[in-house]
């Protein structure tokens, strides 16, 4: 396996012991046309003065970090809506690009938000309204903007939007407008429904969700037209759905088999096949995650994409958080562990041993309620050292233990004692020194301010 190696620097960008003069001094820093670390820039609770100095950088990266940060307040980040390079603005108007579940972006201002869409450079716009991050009384006030790529994000919050609107966004002058505007109407119009079959862009979706006439949907039988789009049609009548209950497709008597209406022994009498690794993508569940009775219905079925829909919840009541834990399947354990506040030690622990190294067993690791308290005992020695880095977490863990893991002959668990206030001083500035650990010892907040200082010394940072 090869090590990501970063520099002692990086380190100390985001040591959390770093005083603020080293944090001023650093953020100044130029680095031959690089800018200072983005760990750095992209620092929770940033002092004024460090804010004012990133605002006026004059290498682009570093304003374009904190137009990027989570870490920075929104009323930070917006003081950028005028600076001079457009992919500083377009940075800022698409915002963090973190998508954890754990990490919460705040949105940008309205008025921040409307200056940034009537931006003069295209691409400013354009990341705008790509952006994940927009509150919902920006975008639904988009319905009546001039610009029909921000009408067209109005209608992605459809269902927030005033009838007056959608109406207007209904017999929008723009095809794509109108096109998606429909593909929310027909939810609810039958012959809206039979006009969006007859365009090829819009046909799969109007079969999944337009209310549908009988005569629609048995011609799209009889022509085997995107059947596992109509399989999932609330609108179905019950013998159309029978029948595609037993279709050749497998694909379409998995997309039946998930149908809300269906009781237990229906749905588990069709004839599916679930991928191991399938995330379970049910939309009714999805919809219904702070819903008692979908969670419910969902957590006991014995159907494993329900199962694993519904582990996304972080609403889970205490008994169907076990009742989902007994099952034993590794991608429910994975989502609880991702996306449940309160899953078992257990789980957490079962997520890290399984898929070391992947972003289910980081977001395990990283949760408040992974282990700490006696891994020592059971790991230290371990023959595996993803299992001997877990050593390190351990409250009770001693100095000299810290010490014999940052000699360990793995690498991420020589880096994780290297990052450990317990490690030696003397271990802890040859650490320094060391490629593959130098990040790591820059960002021990045992490291003294000297040390700190000598870093920002060998780097080139101009104090």
């Amino acid at each position: 396996m090869v090590a990501f190696h970063a520099s002692a620097l990086d380190g100390v960008a985001r040591n959390p012991a770093l005083p603020t003069p080293l944090l001023l001094r650093l953020l100044a820093f130029e680095g031959d046309g690089y800018g200072p670390p983005r760990q750095a820039v992209q620092r929770a609770g940033l002092p004024e003065e460090a804010v004012a100095l990133i605002l006026a950088h004059p290498v682009r990266n570093a304003r374009t970090h904190l137009a990027m940060s989570t870490g920075a307040d929104p009323e930070q980040r917006a003081r950028l809506v005028d600076d001079p390079s457009p992919k500083v603005r377009a940075a800022l108007a698409f915002g963090s690009e973190d998508h954890t579940p754990r990490t919460t972006v705040q949105p940008l201002a309205d008025a921040v938000c409307a200056r940034l869409l009537d931006d003069p450079d295209a691409f400013v716009r354009e990341a705008l309204l790509d952006s994940p991050h927009l509150a919902p009384s920006f975008t639904t006030a988009l319905a009546t903007h001039h610009d029909p790529a921000a009408r067209l994000r109005a209608v992605r919050d459809w269902e927030a939007l005033a009838q007056g609107d959608r109406s207007a966004l209904a017999a929008d002058p723009d095809p794509d407008v109108r096109r998606a505007a429909a593909l929310w109407a027909c939810r609810h119009d039958a012959h809206l429904t039979a006009e969006l079959l007859h365009d090829p862009q819009a046909a799969p979706e109007a079969l999944r969700h337009g209310l549908l006439r009988r005569a629609d949907a048995e011609r799209c039988l009889a022509e085997r037209t995107h059947l596992a789009a109509l399989a999932e049609n609330p609108s179905l009548p019950a013998d159309l759905v029978e029948r595609l209950a037993v279709d050749p497709d497998e694909d379409v008597r998995l997309a039946v088999s998930v149908r809300p209406e269906l009781d237990e022994a229906r749905r588990m009498a069709i004839d599916f096949t679930v991928g191991d690794l399938a995330r379970g993508d049910v939309a009714w569940v999805r919809d219904g995650r702070a819903d008692p009775d979908v969670l419910r219905r969902a957590a006991t079925s014995a159907h494993p994409l329900l199962r694993r829909a519904v582990a996304r919840s972080p609403h889970l009541p205490p008994d169907l958080l076990r009742t989902l834990v007994r099952v034993e399947d590794p991608v429910v354990e994975a989502h609880l562990g991702i996306h449940h506040p309160d899953p078992s030690e257990e789980v957490l622990m079962r997520v890290y041993a399984r898929l070391g190294g992947t972003f289910s067993a980081w977001m395990a690791e990283t949760h408040p309620r992974f282990r700490r308290e006696g891994l020592a005992a059971r790991y230290a020695d371990h023959p595996d050292g993803h299992f001997r880095r877990l050593a390190v977490r351990d409250p009770a863990a001693t100095p000299a233990l810290i010490e014999s893991l940052s000699h360990d002959p793995t690498v991420r668990t020589r880096q994780e004692a290297a990052r450990d206030p317990r490690l030696p001083l003397p271990r802890l500035r040859e650490a320094l020194a060391v490629p593959e650990l130098a990040s790591s010892a820059g960002a021990n907040p045992a490291l003294p301010e000297a040390e700190m200082t000598a870093v920002l010394d060998r780097a080139g940072v101009p104090a």
